[in-house]
C-alpha cells in the first residue's frame, strides 16, 4: 500500500477519500469538504473505497489506468454507496487537472517509452488486422447496443446545443450539423442524386438519415459483419436499399467518385502510419467540387499515446489524433482544409448519459455476458468521459476540399441547413427508458 499511499497523498488536495485495505487498515486522503462533479453537482461525503486483494494497491499504483480498471473488473476494488466508480474516476481525475495529465500516467521515463513504443506497434492497422479489431469492438452483441445507445444507434458524440437535451435530439442534431458542414443543400442544385461515401458507416444511421433529406445515393462501407447485415436490414425496412447501401469492406478497397465523403468516428481506428494512405485515397475518390468531412476523438494538444486499458480492452489499435497530426497529413496529400472546429465537452455529455442507461439494464447485460465485462464497460464509459471532462479530449470536425470554390465564402450556410434540419424532425422517445415501459404497463 505504501506506492498507492505516496501517490494520493500528493495527488488528492480537495474532498476526502478513504480506502479501507484488503487487511482493515484505513488510509485518509485530503481536507475534507465539498467538491464540484464536473456535471453541475458535488461530492458532499468522502469517497469511500475497498481494496479486497493483498495484490489490489500494488496493482493500482503501478500504472494507475490499468491497474484501477482491472481492479474494478476484478472485484478488487469497491466503490461504497452513495457513489459508484464513475464517482470515483470523475473525483480522482479531478484532482489530477491540478496536477497535470502525467498525475496518472506510468511514472518514469523508461515506463513511458515502454507505454508508447507499444502503442506505436499496435497503430499500425494492416487490412487484416483492421478487420479483426473492428470485429473486436463492434461485434459484440447487438442488444447491447441497443440498451445504451440512442434509437438510431449513433456511437460517437452527440451535438449537446443545451445539457439536458435528450440523447435522442443531442444525436439528432449532431446529424443535422454534419449535412451543414458537408454542404449538403448543393444536392437540390445537381441535375442527378449526389453520390455520397460514408466511411465506417456504423449501423447506417447518417446514411440513411442523408438519402432522407437529400434523395442522395450513399455507399456505406465498416468492417464489422454484424454491423453491416444490421445496416442492409435497415436500408430494405426503410425501402431505399437501392439507393444505400453498405457493404463489408475497407475503404482502401472502395473505387469510384464521389461528391461527398464522411468519416465519422473513423480515423480514431486508421492507425496514424496510415494517415497518409487515408488521405491520399480518399483524395483519389472525391470529386473535384467536392467535400469531405471528418468527425473524430481528439487532442485538444500534442500527439500523444493510447492507454494501455483502453488498446487492450476497448479499442485495440485506436488512436486519439492531434489536430496537428490530422493537418500535416491532409496537406501532403493536397487537401485544403476549409473549416476545423473543436466540440468541447459535448462528449461528456453523451457518455454520462450512455453509462446511466448501461447502469439501468445491469442485470440483462450480466446475463448476456457476466459481471465482469459489466464492469469493463462502466469503467470504459466513466474513463471516457473524465478525459473529456477533465481531460483534454475534445472532437474534431473537419471540412476538406481540393478546391476552395466547392463551398460558400460566408460560413452561415452550415448554420442555416443545420437551423432547417433541426426543425425538420422530431426525435425518437428512447423505447428502454424504464419511466415508458412503466406506463404502458
Amino acid at each position: 500500500m505504501w506506492l498507492l499511499d505516496k501517490m494520493l497523498t500528493k495527488l488528492i488536495r480537495a474532498g476526502k477519500l478513504v480506502i479501507t485495505d484488503y487487511d482493515g487498515k484505513v488510509y485518509e486522503y485530503g481536507p475534507g469538504g465539498p467538491v464540484p462533479d464536473g456535471s453541475g453537482g458535488t461530492y458532499d461525503q468522502p469517497v469511500r473505497i475497498r481494496l479486497t486483494d493483498k495484490k489490489a494497491s500494488g496493482h493500482i499504483a503501478r500504472y494507475p489506468q490499468v491497474g484501477a480498471g482491472e481492479a474494478f473488473m476484478w472485484g478488487w476494488l469497491h466503490v461504497e454507496e452513495p457513489y459508484d466508480i464513475r464517482d470515483m474516476i470523475l473525483y480522482v481525475t479531478g484532482q489530477a487537472k491540478v496536477h497535470g495529465d502525467r498525475a496518472l500516467q506510468p511514472q518514469g521515463p523508461m515506463k513511458r517509452l515502454i507505454q508508447k513504443t507499444a502503442a506505436k506497434v499496435d497503430s499500425i492497422n494492416l487490412k487484416s488486422k483492421a478487420r479483426k479489431n473492428a470485429e473486436h469492438t463492434y461485434n459484440l452483441t447487438r442488444r447491447l447496443y441497443e440498451l445504451f445507445l440512442d434509437e438510431d444507434r449513433q456511437y460517437t458524440m452527440g451535438y449537446h446545443r443545451t445539457t439536458d437535451v435528450s440523447l435522442e435530439k443531442a444525436q439528432l442534431d449532431k446529424k443535422a450539423l454534419i449535412a451543414g458542414k458537408m454542404y449538403m443543400q448543393k444536392a437540390r442544385e445537381m441535375d442527378r442524386p449526389m453520390r455520397v461515401l460514408d466511411i465506417g458507416c456504423g449501423w447506417g444511421g447518417l446514411a440513411l438519415y442523408l438519402n432522407k433529406h437529400y434523395g442522395c445515393e450513399v455507399l456505406g462501407v465498416a468492417l464489422a459483419p454484424d454491423q453491416i447485415a444490421f445496416c442492409k436490414e435497415r436500408a430494405k425496412q426503410a425501402g431505399v436499399e437501392d439507393k444505400v447501401k453498405f457493404k463489408l469492406m475497407d475503404y482502401r478497397d472502395v473505387e469510384g467518385t464521389f461528391d461527398r465523403i464522411s468519416s465519422v468516428g473513423l480515423l480514431e481506428h486508421v492507425g496514424t502510419p496510415h494517415y497518409p494512405e487515408f488521405m491520399e485515397h480518399t483524395h483519389r475518390l472525391l470529386a473535384d467540387d467536392g467535400v469531405m468531412f471528418s468527425h473524430c476523438c481528439g487532442r485538444a494538444g500534442p500527439p500523444g499515446f493510447t492507454d494501455a486499458w483502453t488498446r487492450k480492452y476497448i479499442f485495440p489499435g485506436g488512436y486519439i489524433p492531434a489536430l496537428s497530426e490530422l493537418v500535416t497529413e491532409s496537406e501532403k496529400a493536397g487537401w485544403q482544409v476549409m473549416d476545423v472546429e473543436a466540440m468541447r465537452f459535448h462528449y461528456s455529455h453523451t457518455l454520462e448519459e450512455w453509462y446511466n442507461r448501461t447502469v439501468l439494464h445491469r442485470e440483462e447485460i450480466t446475463e448476456m455476458y457476466d459481471e465482469q465485462f459489466y464492469k469493463m464497460w462502466l469503467f470504459y464509459l466513466a474513463g471516457a468521459e473524465q478525459s473529456f471532462r477533465n481531460g483534454t479530449l475534445v472532437n474534431w470536425q473537419l471540412q476538406y476540399v481540393k478546391d476552395r470554390t466547392a463551398v460558400p465564402m460566408i460560413r452561415d450556410y452550415m448554420e442555416e441547413e443545420a437551423a432547417r434540419l433541426r426543425t425538420s424532425e422530431d426525435p425518437p422517445v428512447w423505447h428502454l427508458d424504464p419511466a415508458l415501459k412503466q406506463a404502458a404497463e
